[in-house]
Parts: structure tokens; sequence; C-alpha cells
């Protein structure tokens, strides 16, 4: 079965051009969504993944209305692929039902990886540089050690409750139980 998704940005936008191209190539369902493309979950989008079956072919218009990112697109070709179900994208005459097709898909994919690993090397790269310069990476601590024994010292006695030591000492809750667990590491390992 060939299903067809349709999305347009605004409430102003008008799908129904979309629509006709893609009844035009056999689309039996057509689901539509009226929301940004950089909004990851989409009820259509939702209900398009709950219709498609292995065998089934997803078309679209172009594939700017399936994801904004080469990301978000890789990601649902992924799905896509894993599910066994074909793609086809009219604007961009991608089908991933031909080998030409299919191709197009693995040179997404190949493209998406090397972006992946350039931002993963330049990271490993610029920490190594700061740390050959003497900087410790990571976030700095909220307190000192003292107002950090402190914090703990209060939450395990008891007696002020975790709402009003964090507005005390001016730190979120989950950076005192950050503390209090390290304290307790801290203490096991001696």
């Amino acid at each position: 079965m060939r299903i067809g998704y349709a999305r347009v940005s605004t409430q102003e936008q008008n799908p129904d051009f979309q629509k006709d191209a893609l009844e035009a190539v056999g689309c039996e369902k057509i689901i539509t969504d009226k929301a940004s493309g950089t909004i990851r979950s989409r009820p259509g989008l939702e209900k398009v993944k709950e219709l498609l079956r292995a065998g089934d072919t997803l078309v679209v218009w172009r594939l700017d209305r399936l994801g904004r990112s080469l990301r978000d697109l890789i990601e649902w070709m992924s799905y896509l692929e894993e599910n066994k179900v074909e793609l086809l994208s009219l604007h961009e005459a991608i089908n991933t039902t031909t080998p030409t097709g299919k191709l197009t898909f693995h040179l997404f994919a190949a493209i998406a990886e090397f972006e992946r690993n350039l931002i993963r090397e330049r990271t490993q790269a610029g920490l190594e540089a700061a740390r050959s310069r003497g900087k410790k990476g990571g976030r700095p601590t909220a307190l000192d050690k003292d107002k950090r024994d402190l914090a703990v010292r209060l939450y395990h006695e008891k007696k002020i409750t975790i709402a009003k030591i964090c507005t005390m000492l001016g730190i979120s809750k989950p950076t005192l139980y950050a503390y209090v667990r390290s304290a307790e590491m801290e203490s096991a390992a001696i």
C-alpha cells in the first residue's frame, strides 16, 4: 500500500497541492500535519508509523516534508529500512524500490556517518588541546568543598527541607543529590 504524508508549516498554508500530487501517484491513504518541520513529534507522523507495514511505500512530495535536518531524514530512512518500508519522494525522485534509489539512500547514510565522525574528531581534538594547556573540562562545581559538605550534612540531618537547603545554597535539587551521592561514594571508598 502507498501511504502519503503531507505537511504544511502554518495554519494559513494549504496542503492541497501536496495531496493532489500524492493522490496522482496512487496513495490510498494520505496523512496531513500542520506543524513546523523543526518539531520532531508530529501527530501525523505518529499516525503514519502506525499505518506502515512491511512492503508498504511511504510517499512524500519533498523530503523536507518528512524532516528538516539531515539527521531527521536519516533516522526516518533507517526506520523505514528496518521495517521493510520503501520511500518515494516525488520532488527529488528518490525511490528506494529501485537500485538508484537505494544508492541515494545509502549515500545519505554515509554522509550522516561521516558528519558524526568529523564532529567526534573535532571534539576530541579540542578537548586534547585544552588538556595540554592545563584546562580541565566539564562544568565547574557550584559550591566549594566546605559548602558542599554543609549541604550534605544538612541533607542527612533532615531538619531542613530539601527545597530550603537548595534555596539557601543557591543550587538545584539534582546538584544537591549529586553532592550527596559523591559524599557517599567517598565514604564507602575509605
